[in-house]
């Protein structure tokens, strides 16, 4: 008889959380035999959007911070979807650059399917159920805009799943600080330049706000007649200029007093180590 080989258990792509259940055991009874589970290190982001006249726009600080280290100082959180969809994203950069490369992917195959343009509320669907799946293990808070055949929509999409549908949206570390901008200026149907410079000043505000955002505001234009990236569009942080110098002549400090020890070498002592040469 030929062997024959069995498979308990067939491979599955994707994220694995099999162990969740054992962490949170292991946390319950950290208190009896001291096992302390780690925490949640902070994040820092500002990410905005809003839709205006004829069209969405996104923007987002540039600031990369690793706990409390600037890890990059120039990093893109707005991420290409398709021709007519752009994606921001705060929380822990891995997440969210795996995340919209799988949408991105997913959305080109779903038009290569079908044979028309993605619309928006496809992205925010596949979104939705994607976080939702995991219950927040994926830490991942997405901004999606776009311009589609019904028009300009904008999603504010969080970690557990949940969505809003809303003409303007901030997310991130300095959410609060922007978001309080954005509700205080925001109107309907907004010229594009008025629409720039609110967006700007709303990622402006959560930077001074928050010390994990900062380096300056990108935006992402996003029109049917197509899409603008506006890389580096402001810097809000630049290196000063010393106004005088530090250095001072010698004998600017006075020495009050002075004491000089003489060393001498007391004892001596050379110890041979035994090297044994045969390999």
């Amino acid at each position: 008889m030929l062997p024959t080989l069995s498979v308990s258990q067939l491979p599955q792509g994707g994220f694995s959380f099999e162990n969740c259940l054992r962490n949170s055991n292991l946390e319950d009874q950290g208190l009896t035999i001291g096992l302390k589970a780690p925490k949640a290190r902070k994040t820092g982001t500002t990410i905005a959007g809003l839709i205006f006249k004829d069209g969405v726009i996104l923007g987002a600080d540039r600031r990369a911070t690793d706990d409390m280290v600037v890890a990059d100082k120039n990093c893109a959180k707005i991420h290409y979807i398709t021709e007519n969809i752009y994606c921001c994203g705060a929380g822990v950069a891995a997440d969210a650059e795996n995340v919209t490369q799988m949408l991105s992917s997913n959305l080109h195959l779903h038009s290569l399917s079908t044979g028309r343009q993605a619309r928006v509320c496809t992205a925010n669907r596949i979104l939705k159920q994607l976080l939702y799946r995991y219950q927040g293990h994926i830490g991942a808070s997405l901004i999606v805009g776009g311009v589609d055949v019904k028009g300009p929509h904008l999603y504010s999409i969080y970690p557990h799943g949940s969505t809003d549908a809303i003409p303007f949206a901030a997310l991130g570390s300095g959410a609060s600080a922007a978001m309080a901008v954005l509700e205080d200026r925001f109107k309907p149907n907004m010229e594009l330049e008025d629409a720039k410079q609110l967006v700007t000043e709303s990622i402006t505000a959560g930077i001074l706000c928050d010390l994990g955002s900062g380096s300056g505001v990108d935006l992402c234009v996003i029109a049917k007649e197509g899409t603008t990236i506006l890389r580096g569009y402001t810097d809000t942080e630049k290196r000063g200029k010393k106004m005088g110098s530090y250095r001072y002549k010698r004998g600017t400090t006075a020495v009050m007093t002075e004491s000089i020890t003489k060393l001498e070498l007391v004892e001596e002592t050379i110890q041979h180590m035994d090297v044994d040469d045969t390999r």
